[in-house]
Parts: C-alpha cells; sequence; structure tokens
C-alpha cells in the first residue's frame, strides 16, 4: 500500500483552507501598510472577499455568543445574531474600513471663489475604538479657497464624513483624518474642522455620564495664522447643542 497522500483535487488553491482574513493581512503585512482599527484596507481586498470575510466574522461573533452562554439555538430572539452583528460591522458601522473612498467630482475655481464656506451639521455616526460603542455627533467643515482650489458639492463633504467616521476611532484622531483628505481633495488655503460628540462609552457604561460631549478642532493654513478668520468661522457656527 503506496505511504503517499492523496494528490489534491483538480483546480483546488493550494491556500484554500486558509481564512481569507490571514489572506488580507498576509497582503498588508507585504505591503509594510498599517492595519490599525481606523484604517481603510479596501485595497488589499480582491473581489468576493468580503463575502468570505463576512462569514468567518459570523463564525467568530457565534463563537463569543456561546462563550457567553447564549442558547442561541432555542432563543428565537438571538438565532441569526451572530450574521446580524458581521453584516452590522462589515457592511455598516465600519464600512469605511473595507470600501473605496467616495468618488468626488472635481471642479476648477473657476469663478476664483475666495470668500469662507461652511459646511454643516454634518451628522457623524462613528464608534470608539477602545469598547466599540457609539460615537454620535455633528461636525462643522471650513473652507476658505483659492484661485487654484479644486470645488467639490456639498453632499460630497457629507460624504467623506460618512467615510472617516465608518471605522473605529478616536475622536481627535478622526478630526485629523479627515482634514488630511479634504485638503488632498481640495487644497484650500485654509481649512477648518469642528466636532462635537457624544461617547456613549461614557454614558452607556463606565461612569454613565448622560450629558457630557467632547468638542475638538482642526485648523490647517491660514486658519492657524489669521486669528480673525479663526473668529469669523467659529462665530458663525450655529449655537450647538
Amino acid at each position: 500500500m503506496s505511504s503517499e497522500p492523496p494528490a489534491p483535487l483538480s483546480g483546488a488553491a493550494p491556500d484554500e483552507g486558509t481564512p481569507v482574513s490571514v489572506k488580507i493581512r498576509e497582503r498588508l503585512n507585504a505591503a509594510r501598510r498599517r492595519f490599525h482599527a481606523n484604517d481603510n484596507i479596501a485595497e488589499f481586498i480582491q473581489p468576493g472577499e468580503l463575502e468570505r470575510l463576512l462569514d468567518e466574522v459570523e463564525a467568530k461573533m457565534q463563537g463569543v455568543l456561546d462563550s457567553m452562554v447564549i442558547d442561541t439555538a432555542g432563543d428565537h430572539n438571538t438565532q441569526a445574531t451572530a450574521r446580524r452583528v458581521a453584516k452590522m460591522y462589515l457592511n455598516e458601522v465600519f464600512k469605511g474600513r473595507y470600501v473605496q473612498p467616495p468618488a468626488i467630482t472635481e471642479f476648477p475655481n473657476a469663478e476664483h471663489l475666495n470668500e469662507l464656506m461652511i459646511v454643516g451639521p454634518v451628522t457623524v455616526r462613528s464608534a470608539c475604538s477602545h469598547h466599540f460603542c457609539p460615537v454620535i455627533g455633528k461636525i462643522w467643515i471650513g473652507v476658505l479657497p483659492n484661485e487654484h482650489t479644486n470645488v467639490i458639492g456639498l453632499s460630497k463633504y457629507a460624504r467623506l464624513v460618512d467615510w472617516v467616521m465608518g471605522r473605529p476611532q478616536i475622536q481627535e484622531e478622526a478630526v485629523v483624518q479627515l482634514a488630511d483628505l479634504i485638503m488632498e481633495k481640495t487644497q484650500p488655503d485654509g481649512l477648518a474642522i469642528v466636532m462635537e460628540a457624544s461617547h456613549f462609552c461614557m454614558s452607556w457604561r463606565g461612569v454613565r455620564e448622560m450629558d457630557s460631549k467632547m468638542i475638538n478642532s482642526v485648523m490647517r493654513g491660514v486658519f492657524l495664522t489669521n486669528p480673525t478668520l479663526r473668529r469669523e468661522f467659529l462665530a458663525l457656527i450655529p449655537r450647538r447643542s
């Protein structure tokens, strides 16, 4: 009797049994790319792999429920919870990690606009990296264009906010990521961002402080050097709740 192992099935991939998360991580490591919670990794995910990643997360989430001693077989309320949570994380609340940035049409500043423009409030729906608890709030964006600035539609600011915030975030890092992205897309003379948010990791757990909010800002370009412009931006923001 031969002791040689059976030949692999025709057409079977040599790494067919490797979890898709491992393959994605290997590509990231090979490219020396960071994959922190608030990083976008879409370029390292191949077609069809997001669906397989969903299956993998569902299986791991089922293990979490089992370890929490929840009878998902007998409890009709939690029978599909593992799948629902996996879909929520990958397709909704953390979608900004797994999809390419939204398509942004940029137009030349034909009229040479150079006055302060403010967009907001734009709704923030995110989650903290520490506990995956919701972070809900608002953002105001101030832009001072120049003749070379790329002009983008108002709705595109909301799409960029949604893409950056749709990941586990720390608020002070999130506004910096957003500022970097808008500066890259529009190249203005100045950019100002103010974010105000409630953190459920404070109100739902921990100290359970219901009314506390965090407010922070990022100033770029002339907003850093021109205090009059900075005061004008802050004065024009409607009274925050």
